[in-house]
């Protein structure tokens, strides 16, 4: 099973979206935008992908940031900004639940390594 994880309104989530729709695969989305985020789902993103791949730092939601906030991000500070604000998030991130295997995490969207992977 596949979730993707983003924003309904996010213009390279409706390109994953149009991909999955036109690829007729199957996947659930979740909004944490609406839905929110939990920390144990954030602390494990962080802790597979790091908080600098994971947060967006060309987004209007980094920018926004305060300066000492920025220059200090770590860990944990990124699963507190993730859960509290999470259109700081990059997206769409996709996790690909492997029977009896670890989930894989797929951040960001890209036509050829979609195709790649999940075709």
């Amino acid at each position: 099973m596949i979730t993707l994880f983003g924003i309904k309104n996010c213009d390279t989530m409706k390109k994953a979206f149009r991909w999955f729709d036109d690829n007729n695969l199957e996947y659930a989305f979740h909004d944490y935008k609406k839905a929110g985020l939990d920390e144990a789902t954030a602390k494990t993103w962080v802790e597979k992908l790091g908080w600098e791949n994971v947060i967006n730092k060309r987004g209007t939601t980094w920018r926004k940031l305060e300066e000492e906030t920025k220059r200090t991000m770590n860990n944990d500070n990124a699963i507190d900004i993730m859960i509290s604000q999470p259109s700081i998030i990059k997206r769409p991130l996709l996790i690909i639940k492997q029977s009896m295997a670890e989930d894989v995490l797929y951040l960001g969207f890209n036509a050829e390594e979609y195709a790649q992977k999940l075709l």
